[in-house]
């Protein structure tokens, strides 16, 4: 009896070990983010704590409150288009050429376009399952213009070219990394987050692929690095729609994208969102958190 217990523990830890792909966006129903072997979709719940987990915390802010950066305001989030192949591509003129992907992009006639400075377009062509992300958009009078452009195929574990950036300052795509209204209404979210800190290393390690600071500073963290809700963390008080969230920091973490402000967590914005409940989760702070040891975690394995 003992040993069909044990059989069935071990069966079932290998059945809940598997990871699970993204489920595809609204109006794309047959792209999901990336393979489920892919890292943004691994449970990296069990991994141990990096070495250097309480220092890389400390710079980002031992006290700083985890904040939402998405809302109900359009201005709140980074919103995302979905088109088709008939949508006509147009060229796009790349303040940083040699690390973006030359394109054309298919840019509908009115697209959504984050507010504020860095002004990232998000665009998934729904039957190629290619997604198209632009930093720094603008139209002129010649067309468009951008700081920089990455085009991703949906169904690859591909990574770009080493020291490359993308339209995100890690050379990582964004939008499989926003919080959507979608997943936290449906009650799971099976994916690591996408967050910022206010100071980064001139390093990066695996899944990211750029940095941008000049800092050879050890107690700074490195883009790419992934971090997540300590599992001793109680979650009861808060509402079933941040449970989604917190519990997806606990299983999957987040991972640094970007420079920007301490523990900004990323999200689509969306009219759904009831702003003062998602304010909540301000009550949690970076003590909270610790930096998982991804050294062993790959695209793929």
């Amino acid at each position: 009896m003992a040993g069909k217990i044990s059989l069935l523990a071990v069966a079932l830890l290998i059945l809940f070990s598997v990871p699970v792909a993204a489920p595809p966006l609204p109006g794309a129903p047959d792209c999901r983010m990336f393979p489920a072997d892919n890292v943004w979709n691994k449970d990296i719940s069990r991994l141990p704590v990096h070495p250097a987990s309480a220092a890389w915390i400390r710079s980002i802010g031992f006290d700083s409150d985890l904040h939402p950066d998405f809302g109900r305001n359009r201005s709140w989030g980074i919103p995302y288009n979905v088109v088709g192949s008939q949508t006509p591509k147009v060229e796009v003129q790349f303040a940083y050429a040699d690390e973006s992907d030359a394109g054309p992009y298919p840019i509908p006639a009115n697209p959504r376009v984050e507010g504020g400075g860095d002004r990232h377009i998000l665009i998934v062509d729904r039957d190629n399952c290619r997604l198209y992300e632009l930093y720094d958009v603008a139209r002129t009078e010649g067309g468009w213009t951008a700081g920089s452009g990455a085009i991703w195929n949906l169904w690859s574990n591909a990574l770009r070219p080493n020291g490359w950036t993308s339209a995100d300052a890690a050379g990582l795509p964004i939008l499989p990394g926003l919080v959507r209204f979608d997943e936290v209404a449906r009650g799971v979210i099976n994916h690591a987050l996408r967050f910022t800190a206010p100071h980064t290393r001139k390093a990066h390690i695996y899944p990211a692929r750029h940095h941008a600071s000049y800092s050879m500073d050890p107690a700074l963290p490195p883009m790419g690095a992934r971090v997540r809700l300590k599992g001793s963390f109680d979650v009861s008080s808060f509402s079933r729609r941040n449970r989604v969230v917190l519990n997806a920091l606990k299983k999957y973490g987040m991972i640094l994208a970007d420079n920007g402000g301490a523990w900004f967590l990323s999200g689509v914005s969306d009219i759904r969102w009831n702003d003062p409940d998602l304010n909540k989760l301000k009550r949690i702070h970076g003590s909270a958190f610790e930096v998982v040891n991804t050294r062993q975690l790959r695209n793929g394995n």
